[in-house]
């Protein structure tokens, strides 16, 4: 039996071997993310050709997300949000949104969030293009918890985007905006995947800790449509193992719910 919510797995330099991909995918890996805040374009094409060839030779659709960067700014190892940025979509966006669409892939993700106009702008980009490519919102920022209500309505799904999300809250305030975040895609019909950290030490190890866990449990429990992984599988030492583990809890999470948590529109 497979789980019915999703599991996003990012794809990077430790999974995208066709081999590892094939077998995070026979683990019942669903949707792929590609990151455009790293690697190049000639890489994300690489990876879509290979998730379509698997598609074919599996048998099984597997959604992919084109996740743009969004106004960020190089921080250490990592990204952040540029505070000084006017637009929200850049022109790395858009030049990544001409190659994502044109690539096909099945949804775009918008990174730091503000309010809807955002998603309308991003939306008219898609439009202009020819093209009507669903669009995750990401929450990360304070503007967007402020302007949850017409993000959640103007977007086609919601992403809780936990990692960024610390620099704009304070952290103990996290596990209870997650679950009004959920609370409410839930009341507005839109799916919501919760993301970032959840099997964090799979990174290095073979198993998670009994803490993230629980914590993917309890995304499931709380109403999340999708679970995502990022480092532990886009540069971990354990991409497969991660994505199995994952699908165990969903699971198991899943059996206590009564089997109710449905992401319809990643079907």
């Amino acid at each position: 039996m497979n789980s019915k919510s999703q599991i996003i797995a990012t794809i990077g330099p430790a999974s995208r071997d066709k081999n590892i991909l094939r077998e995070m995918i026979l683990h019942q890996m669903d949707v792929a993310r590609l990151n455009f805040s790293w690697a190049s374009t000639k890489e994300h094409a690489e990876n879509i050709a290979t998730i379509r060839e698997l598609e074919k030779e599996i048998g099984r659709k597997i959604i992919i997300i084109q996740d743009l960067s969004g106004p960020r700014v190089q921080k250490e190892d990592s990204h952040q949000y540029n505070a000084l940025a006017v637009e929200t979509i850049t022109e790395k966006d858009l030049s990544d949104l001409d190659f994502g669409l044109k690539a096909g892939v099945d949804y775009v993700a918008m990174s730091f969030v503000g309010s809807a106009k955002d998603i309308e702008r991003l939306r008219g980009e898609i439009v202009k293009r020819g093209k009507d490519t669903p669009i995750i919102a990401k929450i990360e920022r304070r503007d967007a918890l402020t302007n949850l209500s017409e993000i959640i309505q103007a977007s086609d799904a919601v992403l809780i985007a936990r990692g960024d999300l610390r620099d704009a809250i304070p952290l103990e305030q996290i596990p209870f905006v997650q679950a009004d975040i959920i609370h409410r895609c839930k009341a507005a019909g839109k799916p919501v995947i919760t993301a970032t950290e959840m099997l964090l030490s799979m990174t290095d190890h073979s198993l998670p800790t009994r803490a993230e866990v629980t914590d993917v449990a309890n995304a499931i429990i709380q109403g999340s449509d999708a679970v995502m992984l990022s480092e532990e599988t886009a540069r971990g030492k354990y991409p497969v193992e991660a994505v199995k583990i994952m699908e165990r809890i969903v699971l198991e999470a899943e059996r206590h719910l009564g089997g109710n948590a449905v992401f319809d529109v990643l079907k």
